[in-house]
C-alpha cells in the first residue's frame, strides 16, 4: 500500500471531522441547530450527495502497487472499479456514445485502395456490426437495462431496511428529509450504475485528445476538488481563529500587530504569490529528484503545496469576520463578569468567546469550500494550479480551451467538468445556507 502526504492529511480529516460531529451532538447549545438541519430535505439531500462525492474521494486515496504488462504503476480503488474506462482508450478524440472517430482519416481497404471516412473506435461500440443500423436500440437497451438494474438494488436495500424497523423508526422515515435523503440516494445509485454499465460498451462522455476517457478523467477529478477545498480549510482554520479572536478580545497593539499582518498580505496579489509559491517548489523538486522518484509523488507534493498556499492567503476574511464579533462578544455581561471574577483570559477565550462564533466559523467553513474548488479550475487554468499530470477540472478545462476552436467543435470535456463542478458547488452552497439559517441566532424562533 502507498501512502501519499495528500492520502493521510485526508484520512486524518475524515478522523478529525468524526470526532467534530460526535462532540457537536453532546454539546446541549448545539442540538438544536443540528436538529434544524437534520430536519431540511434541501440540507439532507446537499448533504447526501456531498457523501457520495467524498466516497469517491475516498476512494481514489487508497493507493497501492498494481503490476501490468508495463510493470508496476500506483493505482487507486477508484482506478480498479474503473479499469475499463482506465484501459479502453482510443487513438484521439471521440464524441460521446460513438461508434466512430471524429474526424475523418485514410482508412486502407482489403484491396489495398484507401477511403477517406470516418474510422471505427477501438472499444467504443465496438460489439455492433453495423453501428448506422443497431446504435440507437443498443444504447437504449443497455441505458434501460442499467438503470433497472441499479433502480433494482436500491428498492431492495430500501425494503430490507424498512422490514428491519420498529414502527417509532418507520415513523422517521416518514419525514420529508428522510424521503429526500432516500431518493437522492435513489438517482445517484441508480445513474452511476447505468453509467458504468454503460461505459463497458461505450465512451459515455467521449474521450479527450490522447484518446483517454472523459468520464474517467472527470470522475478522478472528484479528489483534487475535495483535496483542495478540505486541507486548504484545515490550513486556514488555525490561523482564522486564533488571530481573529485574538484581535478582538486583547485589542491594542496584539489587534493593531494582527490587522498589519493580514492588511499586508491582502496587499500582494495572492496570484503572484501562489505563482512564486509553485515555482519554488518545482525548483526544490528539480534539485533533488531523488526525493521524488515518480510523477505520483512529485504532483502530490505540488498538490499539497498548493493547499498551504490557498490556506495562507485565504484565512484573513473569516479573521476579520471573527474580529468583529469578538470585539462585540467581550462587552456582553458574562464576559465582564468573569474578568471581574478573575477568570484568566484564556479559560474566558475558551469557554465564553470561541463556542459563541463557531457558527460563524461553520459558516465560513462551508462558504470557502465551494469557492475554493472554483479556485482550483481558475488556477488550474492560467497554468499555477495542480501539476498538469494530475486529474483536475481545471485541467480539463484547460486543455478544452482549444478544442473549443475546432470545427467541428469538441464540447464534451467541458461539458463533463463544468457538470460535475457544478453538482458539487450547488450541493455545497445550498447546505451552506442550511447552515447558515440553522445557526444564525437571529433565526433561533423561526
Amino acid at each position: 500500500m502507498i501512502v501519499l502526504w495528500t492520502d493521510g492529511l485526508i484520512y486524518l480529516l475524515v478522523l478529525a471531522s468524526a470526532g467534530l460531529v460526535c462532540y457537536l451532538s453532546r454539546q446541549q447549545h448545539m442540538r438544536r441547530p443540528l436538529k434544524k438541519i437534520a430536519a431540511n430535505p434541501v440540507a439532507m439531500a446537499s448533504l447526501t450527495l456531498l457523501l457520495c462525492f467524498a466516497l469517491i474521494g475516498l476512494a481514489d486515496s487508497i493507493h497501492f502497487q498494481a503490476g501490468d504488462s508495463r510493470g508496476n504503476e500506483a493505482v487507486s480503488l477508484l482506478d480498479v472499479a474503473c479499469d475499463t474506462m482506465r484501459k479502453h482508450g482510443e487513438k484521439t478524440y471521440s464524441a460521446p456514445f460513438a461508434a466512430h472517430g471524429y474526424a475523418k482519416e485514410s482508412i486502407p481497404a482489403p484491396d489495398g485502395s484507401t477511403r477517406w471516412d470516418y474510422p471505427r473506435l477501438q472499444y467504443g461500440g465496438a460489439h455492433l456490426a453495423d453501428p448506422e443500423t443497431e446504435w440507437v436500440g443498443d444504447v437504449f437497451d443497455k441505458t434501460f437495462s442499467g438503470f433497472s438494474r441499479g433502480a433494482g438494488l436500491m428498492l431492495m436495500v430500501l425494503l430490507l431496511a424498512w422490514g428491519d424497523q420498529h414502527e417509532r423508526r418507520r415513523a422517521l422515515w416518514r419525514t420529508s428529509s428522510s424521503k429526500a435523503v432516500w431518493a437522492t440516494l435513489f438517482l445517484v445509485v441508480s445513474g452511476c450504475y447505468t453509467l458504468f454499465s454503460l461505459s463497458a460498451y461505450y465512451h459515455v462522455l467521449g474521450t479527450d485528445k490522447v484518446g483517454e476517457d472523459v468520464f474517467y478523467q472527470a470522475l478522478k477529478s472528484i479528489r483534487t476538488g475535495l483535496v483542495i477545498g478540505s486541507l486548504t480549510t484545515l490550513v486556514m482554520l488555525p490561523l482564522a481563529i486564533v488571530f481573529g479572536i485574538m484581535a478582538g478580545f486583547f485589542k491594542g497593539w496584539v489587534d493593531d500587530l494582527i490587522q498589519f499582518i493580514y492588511t499586508t498580505l491582502n496587499s500582494i496579489p495572492s496570484v503572484l504569490l501562489i505563482a512564486a509559491s509553485i515555482l519554488m517548489v518545482q525548483v526544490y523538486m528539480a534539485n533533488h529528484p531523488e526525493n521524488f522518484n515518480s510523477l505520483l509523488v512529485r504532483a502530490d507534493m505540488r498538490l499539497l503545496f498548493l493547499c498551504l498556499i490557498l490556506g495562507v492567503t485565504s484565512w484573513t476574511g473569516l479573521c476579520r469576520l471573527l474580529r468583529a464579533e469578538t470585539l462585540k462578544l467581550r462587552e456582553m455581561e458574562y464576559v465582564l463578569a468573569a474578568q471581574a471574577l478573575g477568570v484568566k483570559p484564556a479559560m474566558i477565550l475558551f469557554r465564553h468567546i470561541l463556542p459563541n462564533v463557531m457558527h460563524i466559523v461553520l459558516i465560513a467553513v462551508v462558504l470557502d469550500f465551494s469557492s475554493l474548488v472554483l479556485a482550483e479550475a481558475v488556477l488550474s487554468y492560467i497554468n499555477i494550479g495542480v501539476d498538469p499530470t494530475t486529474h483536475s477540472w481545471g485541467n480539463m478545462i484547460n486543455s478544452a480551451r482549444l478544442e473549443m476552436a475546432r470545427e467541428p467543435v469538441v464540447w464534451w470535456s467541458l461539458a463533463a467538468a463544468f457538470a460535475f463542478m457544478f453538482a458539487l458547488v450547488l450541493a455545497a452552497n445550498l447546505f451552506a445556507d442550511s447552515v447558515r439559517d440553522a445557526f444564525d441566532p437571529r433565526r433561533a424562533n423561526v
